[in-house]
């Protein structure tokens, strides 16, 4: 089967299909498993066997991966008008998410596992704001935004713009241009005011690159509305390509563990049985994808009493070992976050 990125599907008599965005942190790294080459992520079609939804996603990632399976929770269901069965019926598939703790000795050969940055290169706030997002993606988006019918799509567009990329208008050092074409025609470099960069809009962020065709999944994609060619840099930044709308369903993933873990205990389905609170902080950081600040984030652990010390220490080949600690499971964690939130970046 010769795949493409927007278009194609094995055609069957099915029309549902399950998908699983199993994620994991190793290294302080979050990984998605993938199968194809990282081109797909576990999936497979419903079919009469299964007993349930669930049923047949556990089935489908066992089959493809050999990845044993932890929390799963469902995400949402697509209709992907682009695909269609041999009676000519949409496909409709139900995405799951689920953390687990990686594998790889045990995986099929098809299967591997992906840092989940490769697929959204501008979602990493570790170092600060990507340059990328103020150099080459928010001057392509603006003249996608030239392209509305009138006035109002402009306007409307530039603030979906400022708020999915946390810059606002482009603001030129010499001059007080208001004119957004300025930004396409003028050889000066425009600085952008600084506002809140919102963690958990992955989607809407993905989303408004199909919808201005600047990545491979779209249709329209290379832009033809560009006033100028795709830097030769854009191959990289933006981000690895998937099959189907596979990468939509990660974004998916992303932007509701980045929304759940400020109320949610989830990342504890993620972290080894015993860990030093840099550890539990740094993977936190990995799924958030901006660094927080160390005495809030314990503070927090401490006022929550989330995590016990199990009396030993780290075997640090460098500088004082660390204490180990393990989270409580005396206590219902769930309620004990319902009103928390995670502490500020730095």
């Amino acid at each position: 089967m010769t795949l493409s990125y927007s278009h194609a599907h094995q055609q069957g008599s099915g029309t549902t299909e399950v998908v699983a965005v199993l994620v994991a942190i190793t290294d302080h790294t979050a990984r998605v498993l993938t199968v194809d080459q990282g081109k797909l992520l576990p999936n497979g079609p419903l079919m009469p066997l299964h007993r349930s939804l669930q049923a047949g996603v556990r089935q489908w990632v066992e089959e493809q991966t050999q990845q044993p399976l932890g929390y799963l929770e469902q995400l949402y269901t697509f209709v992907d008008t682009n695909r269609r069965n041999i009676d000519g019926h949409a496909l409709v598939y139900v995405s799951y998410l689920g953390l687990v703790q990686e594998t790889q000795a045990q995986l099929q050969s098809q299967a591997s596992w992906q840092d989940w940055y490769d697929y959204f290169p501008w979602e990493n706030h570790l170092d600060g704001m990507p340059s990328m997002i103020v150099e080459f993606i928010v001057p392509a988006l603006l003249d996608w935004a030239n392209t509305a019918e009138d006035d109002v799509g402009q306007q409307r567009r530039i603030q979906r713009i400022g708020l999915c990329w946390g810059v606002s208008r482009p603001v030129f050092a010499d001059d007080d241009a208001h004119n957004i074409e300025l930004v396409s025609e003028s050889d000066k470099k425009p600085e952008y005011e600084s506002k809140e960069w919102v963690a958990e809009h992955v989607l809407l962020r993905y989303e408004m690159l199909y919808e201005a065709g600047l990545i491979p999944e779209a249709p329209t994609y290379p832009p033809t509305y560009q006033t100028k060619i795709l830097p030769e840099q854009w191959s990289q930044l933006k981000g690895v390509p998937m099959y189907y709308d596979h990468r939509r369903v990660i974004a998916t993933a992303i932007s509701r563990l980045r929304a759940k873990i400020e109320y949610r205990p989830l990342i504890f389905g993620l972290m080894p049985e015993v860990f030093t609170l840099s550890q539990l902080q740094q993977s936190v950081e990995a799924l958030s994808g901006v660094r927080l600040h160390k005495q809030n984030f314990r503070r927090l652990l401490d006022a929550q009493h989330l995590v016990t010390e199990t009396g030993d220490s780290s075997s640090a080949q460098r500088g004082r070992p660390a204490k180990l600690y393990r989270f409580r499971h005396d206590i219902e964690l769930q309620s004990l976050l319902m009103d928390s939130k995670l502490p500020k970046r730095k």
